[in-house]
């Protein structure tokens, strides 16, 4: 009996972009389920709390019941291992990127040997989106349309808004 692949996708989602969008409905068709892992945020400081970037995330993904949304913090292995995935799915925008993930899957692959790292590249449209990007612009007054969802885009706007009236 074949064993369905779960696979996960890690990730601050501050927010969820467009790109991170693209590559969860692409790895939708390649793994029986994907488990978007919404990272506490404990290195980085987060626009969003954890509760609103998972709300975002199972917003945009509502139309893929096969996608779930949960949060971790700690090490990836222990969620991967605990919630019995064996792929991690991995965006690759640059070059940069590359050299990043590619020292992370290494570090991974001696941290739980049975898992594999897949790397995806995002569309060409998105290939150079960041949430960083999308945050800075939208700070700065920008229009963030092109990059996020509308929904997401509201809640960026709203949170600005109630950011900038304290």
């Amino acid at each position: 009996m074949a064993q369905d692949v779960i696979a996960v996708y890690p990730g601050t989602f501050d927010p969820i972009t467009l790109g991170h969008e693209d590559l969860l409905r692409r790895a939708t068709g390649l793994f029986d389920r994907v488990i978007v892992a919404v990272a506490a945020g404990h290195h980085k400081k987060t626009l969003f709390t954890l509760d609103e970037r998972m709300a975002m995330v199972g917003q945009a993904m509502q139309a893929y019941p096969q996608v779930q949304v949960a949060s971790f913090s700690g090490l990836m292995r222990d969620f991967v291992l605990a919630h019995g995935a064996r792929v991690m799915v991995r965006g690759l925008r640059s070059a940069t990127d590359f050299d990043y993930e590619y020292q992370l899957a290494g570090m991974n692959r001696s941290l739980m040997a049975d898992v594999e790292t897949v790397f995806m590249t995002p569309s060409s449209q998105y290939q150079f989106l960041s949430s960083t990007y999308v945050r800075e612009i939208s700070t700065l007054g920008g229009d963030v349309a092109q990059f996020v969802s509308p929904e997401v885009g509201q809640r960026l706007a709203d949170k600005l808004k109630s950011r900038s009236a304290n």
